[in-house]
């Protein structure tokens, strides 16, 4: 028996003790195939995070059902929710988000809002990062912005979606620098990190995960991290260069300490107590794995899993940042 084989079959064994653990204080178990509904394009950090989940599930048999990916990103993620949201109390189907889930109600009228959801769980804290073309002559953060402010509202800055993080990111650093730029939405981080590579935008505020192919190949490079600290030390990225290399952007001269986004699971309103535990047991168990452990670091997030009481009261603080700057952008819906 070689040493993987029973590092895998070790993994399995404690899963399922653990899972059988879980299983047994809820009543609720999936009794037909599962959804897992991704509020963006495909490529992008939010369909990164939902089939990493659903490649590990299935790997492991965490749950007993298939379990199939659907990308609705129309209207910044507005499709998946319209469609997750129902019926009442299914809770076969699970919505994978940000914060947009609570955050798009307040700039966009739809047919659905926040409280159609039940939250499940926060996996992880994401990072955002400013990048530009891999052929740039702007080295550093301060050079980039001194350039921008040269000449406002030409430099065009990429985004995942309309008034949703990445422009609300961008809004920040236009307010803390006085650097004006000409906002470009994408589908998806996926989408800007490709519009970045080729050269059609000068710049993007892409996720880690979002833009590591592009940053291997030499085709964009990172002038900052938006963190209060450098991010954890782990192998080189690049021939010479790591996660941990990235200046924050605060060290760099752009004062905004920290800026970070949620990776959100989401049940539809209604959705029976036991199987918000249920899926939270299962959750959990994909957090065990070595496979997520690899995710985090390769993504480089910070590992942070958040249920119940605790993850609401988050939800409400980072709802009240966000909506200061909508309020200064003219973005609130009246």
């Amino acid at each position: 028996m070689s040493a993987a084989f029973r590092k895998v079959t070790g993994v399995v064994a404690a899963l399922s003790l653990g899972l059988a653990s879980s299983l047994a204080a809820a009543d609720w178990k999936p009794s037909q195939p599962i959804e897992f509904i991704v509020t963006a394009g495909a490529g992008g950090g939010t369909d990164n995070f939902a089939r990493t989940i659903q490649s590990i599930v299935t790997k492991y048999k965490l749950i007993d059902q298939p379990i199939v990916v659907l990308n609705k990103g129309g209207g910044s993620g507005a499709e998946g929710f319209q469609y997750g949201k129902g019926p009442a109390g299914d809770a076969h189907k699970v919505t994978f988000a940000t914060n947009n889930e609570y955050l798009l109600p307040l700039i966009a009228k739809l047919s659905w809002k926040g409280d159609d959801f039940t939250p499940v769980a926060g996996m992880a804290v994401d990072e955002f990062i400013l990048w530009v073309n891999g052929k740039s002559e702007y080295r550093t953060a301060k050079a980039y912005i001194d350039a921008a402010k040269a000449k406002p509202d030409t430099f065009k800055m990429g985004g995942s979606q309309s008034k949703d993080t990445d422009q609300t990111l961008t809004s920040e650093i236009s307010a803390a620098t006085g650097a004006r730029f000409l906002y470009v939405p994408y589908k998806s981080g996926g989408e800007a990190a490709v519009q970045l590579a080729g050269g059609h935008i000068d710049s993007n505020t892409n996720n880690p995960s979002e833009s590591i192919g592009q940053w291997k190949g030499g085709l964009v490079k990172p002038l900052c991290v938006f963190s209060a600290k450098r991010l954890a030390q782990g192998p080189k990225i690049t021939e010479t260069m790591a996660w941990s290399d990235i200046p924050t952007c605060a060290e760099s001269g752009i004062p905004i300490e920290q800026y970070q986004q949620p990776r959100t699971v989401w049940l539809p309103k209604g959705a029976p107590a036991d199987a918000v535990a249920y899926y939270v047991g299962v959750l959990e168990k994909v957090r065990a794995t070595p496979e997520w452990k690899e995710y985090i670091e390769r993504s480089a997030q910070t590992d942070r899993f958040l249920t119940g009481a605790e993850l609401k009261n988050f939800i409400a603080s980072d709802e009240q940042k966000a909506r200061k700057v909508f309020q200064q952008e003219g973005w609130l819906i009246q």
